[in-house]
């Protein structure tokens, strides 16, 4: 039975740490680049939020080095909506939206509960709570602002939806009410997108791919170059030390 549960919370690690992972690498892409200082700012610090979730996370399947830069990519975990490229400022706060919504519902389910990701879960959810308001922020910002940022805003929020659904597929060593989760997502992003003058996709929130495909290690074409990029140090300067 032990042995069970523990396989059981190594793969929930694994699938939470790696969403967790990929984002923050994702997010920290834009060093360099963003739109105003104040911004690029606001993303390194989401990101390091990510990045701490994702370590501790990590470590409870293993070591935490090891898992992050010497995996190959069909044993990633991560969904498909964190490894989407940022594309514009527009796509990477649709992703940001999307994702946050789900993890502060997420986290509260599982810090009003006493698994092993509680803990976690009770500090966490307080910092994706800034995680989506900052991205609900900008949702309103570029929805409700020029011609040109509302058609920007709505392409990216008409592009990311068909990676949704695979947020609300089980994942083994997780007990929660998905339909309840889902739910509540769809409702909160329903109105965050409405306030933004934007229509809610009409689409399947499902692709071609299976669902939940990222959760079985199957990624999308971007993910293997991001990967690269990521590993690459750790891997061109083995058992170093920082």
């Amino acid at each position: 039975m032990t042995g069970t549960t523990d396989t059981r919370t190594t793969a929930a690690a694994l699938a939470l740490g790696d969403d967790a992972l990929v984002l923050s690498h994702r997010l920290g892409e834009w060093a360099g680049s963003a739109p105003v200082l104040e911004e690029e700012v606001a993303l390194a610090n989401i990101a390091l939020d990510l990045l701490g979730q994702a370590r501790v996370l990590l470590s409870l399947a293993g070591d935490e080095d090891e898992l992050a830069y010497l995996r190959e990519e069909r044993s990633f975990r991560n969904s498909q909506l964190v490894e989407q490229p940022n594309g514009d400022f527009a796509h990477t706060i649709a992703r940001q939206l999307y994702f946050s919504t789900y993890q502060r519902l997420l986290y509260g389910q599982l810090a009003s509960g006493d698994g092993p990701f509680a803990g976690l879960a009770a500090k966490a959810v307080k910092e994706v709570a800034y995680h989506q308001d900052h991205a609900e922020h900008w949702t309103l910002r570029l929805g409700d602002g020029t011609p040109e940022s509302h058609r920007r805003m709505q392409r990216a929020v008409d592009a990311l939806w068909r990676y949704t659904g695979e947020l609300f597929q089980p994942v083994d060593g997780l007990d929660l009410d998905l339909p309840a989760l889902d739910t509540a997502w769809l409702d909160s992003v329903t109105d965050t997108l409405g306030r933004a003058t934007l229509t809610v996709p009409s689409g399947p929130r499902t692709g071609a791919w299976s669902a939940g495909a990222g959760r079985q290690g199957l990624h999308t074409e971007s993910f293997g170059r991001m990967l690269a990029e990521m590993q690459h140090l750790h891997r061109s300067h083995p058992g170093a030390t920082w």
